[in-house]
């Protein structure tokens, strides 16, 4: 069971998004508390009707900003526990931290499941060259379209017969995925080093889609970003945007940068550890628009930019395009 709690701005909500639209099979249901705003659109239950429904736990599908756990959210993961369900969270808060889970937990015998864990071991990034090959996704902003991109690309490399595999690099990706490293709760100093240890060596021909974090521009992210474009040294980025947004998901002081300006950074930057690396094209998040306008945008910003461009939640002959330049 997916749970948002009171949660009203919905890129607050991506985990929960992201295990409906990649995990459907696996999620029963959502359950909210007064106040919220978002919904996925799964039926709405309580904890003992998605355990009457066959769930075993409960997904904090929230990814705040700073990762916490409010307290009046801590009755409502007592009553999972107590209805038979294991609490699994991606928030930076442990949940055994937290006294009431920690007690409800350890009574009933429940498990508490932190997914934001990072490996122990990380060495400190070597800078060296591997083999096999890697696609990063960029973005302009947090929570736009990295995930979902990667995901997209990774699963039509393996329709066209190509060897790749999905990289997770965060909470949502993790659970998708069933592993991966969670870069933001790497420490600084560790994380280009986390990247290059979750895209190691490979076959020449084996290509690591790796799920990109933050946005190379923010104002509190950018650090993730950067070790993650250096440890990967991708030989392919795609740069994610979403059409009409126009300031930082959570700081609205600082502007989102436009797809030029992202693209010239980020081959700026990773050059340092894969010079030739390029771009191979973009990938617009056009949900809020009609089919008819986004169409006609991608063909304008195609246009535009002089390369693919496309919505991989759309498919179509825009994303074979974008698939293609990345394999080119």
């Amino acid at each position: 069971m997916l749970f948002l709690g009171d949660t009203t701005e919905p890129g607050y909500a991506k985990t929960a998004f992201g295990l409906r639209d990649w995990a459907r099979d696996r999620c029963v249901g959502e359950h909210v508390l007064a106040g919220a705003m978002v919904s996925t659109g799964l039926p709405s239950l309580s904890p003992a009707q998605a355990y009457a429904r066959g769930a075993r736990a409960m997904v904090i599908g929230v990814a705040n900003s700073g990762g916490f756990i409010p307290e009046h959210w801590v009755p409502a993961l007592v009553q999972a526990m107590e209805a038979g369900l294991d609490i699994i969270s991606g928030m930076h808060a442990r949940l055994r931290d937290i006294n009431g889970l920690r007690e409800t937990a350890d009574r009933l015998g429940r498990r508490l499941i932190d997914v934001r864990q990072p490996p122990a071991g990380i060495p400190i990034a070597s800078g060296l060259p591997r083999q096999g090959k890697r696609l990063l996704t960029l973005g302009t902003d947090c929570a736009l379209g990295k995930k979902y991109t990667a995901l997209a690309l990774a699963r039509a490399f393996n329709a066209r017969g190509v060897d790749a595999t999905f990289r997770a690099t965060g909470q949502t990706g993790i659970l998708i995925a069933g592993g991966g490293i969670p870069m933001d709760a790497v420490v600084a100093d560790f994380a280009a080093g986390a990247a290059e240890m979750l895209s190691p060596d490979a076959p020449a021909d084996h290509w690591d889609v790796i799920e990109g974090q933050g946005s190379l521009f923010h104002p509190a992210y950018a650090g993730v970003s950067l070790a993650l474009l250096h440890g990967s040294q991708p030989d392919v980025i795609v740069v994610c945007h979403e059409p009409g947004r126009e300031y930082m998901l959570g700081h609205p002081r600082f502007a989102v940068p436009s797809i030029t300006d992202t693209i010239e950074l980020a081959l700026q930057l990773g050059a340092r550890t894969r010079p030739g690396i390029r771009c191979a094209g973009v990938s617009l998040n056009t949900s809020r628009l009609d089919e008819d306008m986004a169409n006609r945008l991608l063909a304008w910003e195609t246009d535009r930019l002089g390369m693919p461009v496309a919505d991989p939640m759309r498919s179509g002959a825009s994303f074979d395009r974008l698939v293609e330049a990345c394999l080119a």
